[in-house]
């Protein structure tokens, strides 16, 4: 038995079965794009901890910071005693993301914790109480983040979910165009909207409408821009607030620091995480201040969110993209990866679709060319046959037969070229096959 053989099989008899394992690779040590394993084996690394390491593994800048941190205060909880960090932290988002005139920042521990204290906040803002979500989307895996995800493998015998939360359909072009233009489907789903405020929720029961305006676990599904350009001013002519879940989006992954930069367009309340800590445990709300503000004292707050080291990574992880240019290297992956899927497209017709914006980039595996029959058995089959020749890479997806990529952003050029080729030999070797 190999040492990656032995800790599986000591994860598989200490950890409950509930927890979710795409694939049986271990871990020991990572630097950049390629990770090492028990046994030694190097892997370039397409996951990227599932979107959260835009700066790279192990960044020295991070490192350093998080030793000399640790040093001085590991823990202190903001509530009781203010530290520097957090401000300092808080300050530097404000000034990344502007929300409006004033802009006021909460520092949280994880993404779901980000989007229950942004539907807190809205709720407070507005003396409402409905929030709505969208199919294909994920907030996080918390009673409420649960419930407004829309992946229902994720939440098998978790309920009762929370209340007033409802779901309208995403604007997916490629699911659901019926043949319609463009222009002619975003009328149609724009007007469908406006009939779920009459028929289903009325719009004064309405705190709140949440979205990723690139569905990460949804498949890489990109919101159009001028469906969320009108249905902003929908929302706010309604006195419904605009939240955007930036957690997988943020921080060059799309070419940009925030992907609502693409929309021209700026959120009452944005949430925030993953690359924000190089891994560490890190997150945020941002809201514009008027909003933000409308909190009681005592509803937002806890033990941990915001801690002195947390803080400390992400102040150097945004120093660090800053200096590397973060959103520029999104866009430059993010075109080498999707002009090299498009090539794929052509040549293997099991792909039904390849989409993305900047560095998220996916593409869809179906059967007989039809979004409808999702081959979720391929899509598995690849993931395997890549891990076997040294590439990690993820799943996503309703039907988990969406492959996606989500390496370092610091990635050499030539690693993301060798895991592109990988992805295309297993995939034209397991359709010949088949």
């Amino acid at each position: 038995m190999t040492k990656s053989e032995e800790l599986v099989a000591r994860r598989n008899a200490i950890v409950p079965e509930g927890m979710g394992m795409f694939s049986p690779l271990t871990i020991v040590s990572g630097n950049g794009a390629r990770i090492t394993d028990a046994d030694g084996k190097e892997y370039i690394d397409f996951a990227g901890g599932i979107g959260v390491l835009n700066g790279g593994h192990c960044p020295d800048v991070v490192v350093e910071a998080i030793i000399e941190q640790s040093k001085k205060l590991i823990h202190a909880c903001f509530p009781v005693a203010i530290y520097e960090p957090y401000v300092k932290l808080c300050e530097e988002l404000a000034a990344l993301f502007p929300h409006g005139k004033n802009t006021k920042v909460m520092l949280l521990s994880t993404g779901a914790e980000a989007v229950e204290n942004a539907v807190k906040i809205a709720r407070q803002a507005t003396g409402r109480q409905g929030i709505i979500c969208f199919t294909g989307g994920f907030h996080g895996r918390t009673l409420l983040g649960m419930t407004l995800t829309s992946k229902v493998g994720y939440k098998i015998g978790c309920g009762p979910f929370a209340p007033e939360v409802y779901r309208i359909p995403f604007p997916d072009f490629y699911q659901r165009n019926d043949g319609l233009t463009m222009e002619a489907f975003i009328n149609r789903e724009l007007e469908a909207f406006e009939s779920y405020l009459h028929n289903m929720v009325d719009a004064s029961q309405v705190a709140a409408v949440i979205l990723e305006l690139v569905q990460g676990e949804g498949g890489f599904i990109v919101a159009p821009k001028r469906y969320v350009q009108e249905l902003q001013k929908i929302c706010h002519s309604k006195g419904i607030l605009l939240i955007v879940d930036e957690v997988q989006t943020g921080f060059g992954r799309t070419g940009k620091w925030a992907a609502y930069q693409h929309y021209d367009i700026v959120p009452d309340i944005s949430t925030w995480a993953k690359s924000m800590g190089s891994g560490m445990p890190i997150g945020a709300v941002i809201g514009r201040a008027e909003v933000m503000d409308k909190t009681t004292k005592g509803t937002l707050g806890g033990t941990y969110p915001g801690n002195p080291i947390a803080c400390a990574a992400s102040l150097a992880t945004i120093a660090l993209m800053k200096k590397i240019d973060v959103a520029k290297k999104g866009e430059q992956v993010g075109k080498t990866v999707k002009d090299y899927f498009d090539e794929l497209k052509k040549d293997c017709a099991a792909i039904g679709e390849v989409r993305g914006l900047g560095a998220m980039v996916a593409f869809e595996l179906v059967k007989n060319n039809d979004p409808r029959q999702p081959d979720t058995d391929l899509c598995k089959k690849l993931m395997q046959a890549c891990a076997q020749n040294g590439l990690l890479i993820i799943s996503a997806g309703v039907s988990s037969n969406v492959i996606r990529v989500l390496s370092p952003l610091v990635i050499e050029p030539a690693d993301l070229m060798k895991g592109l080729k990988i992805i295309r030999t297993e995939l034209l070797k397991l359709v010949t096959k088949n």
